[in-house]
Order: C-alpha cells, then sequence, then structure tokens
C-alpha cells in the first residue's frame, strides 16, 4: 500500500509541475533540490518530508495542502 500511495502522489505531482510549466531541472532548482530527488518523487521512489513539501509548493507557487490533495486507490 506505501507504494501505490508514492506513486500515486508523484503522479500528482508531476502533472502540478507540468501544469505550471516547469520542467524537473527548473523546479529543482526553484525548490533548491537536486533534480533526481524531483525525478525520484515523480516515479514514486521518494517519501518526501515535510521541510520538502514545503519547498516544492513554494517553487509551484502553491499552497502545501494542495500537493496532498491526490488520489489513491487500495
Amino acid at each position: 500500500m506505501e507504494d501505490l500511495i508514492l506513486v500515486s502522489f508523484g503522479a500528482y505531482f508531476k502533472s502540478l509541475r507540468i501544469s505550471k510549466g516547469l520542467s524537473q531541472e527548473q523546479l529543482a532548482l526553484k525548490a533548491d533540490l537536486d533534480r533526481t530527488y524531483i525525478s525520484g518523487i515523480e516515479r514514486g521512489k521518494r517519501n518526501v518530508s515535510l521541510i520538502n513539501i514545503v519547498k516544492l509548493a513554494e517553487a509551484l507557487e502553491l499552497p502545501p495542502k494542495q500537493l496532498l490533495d491526490f488520489k489513491f486507490k487500495e
């Protein structure tokens, strides 16, 4: 189930990034994170910390709670 949550979050996160017209590298620079970290999130390989959720939300110019507004199937 944990993998499903991470994969679902990653797909949602990627859709947010694309809707803002940002590449992984651009988002990583804005959030002060590594591009491979962004890739790992989008592939469901990273469990994102609260601090990084805030950094990513600020870089996407969204409220942090919007990053957690994703759906997943059990």
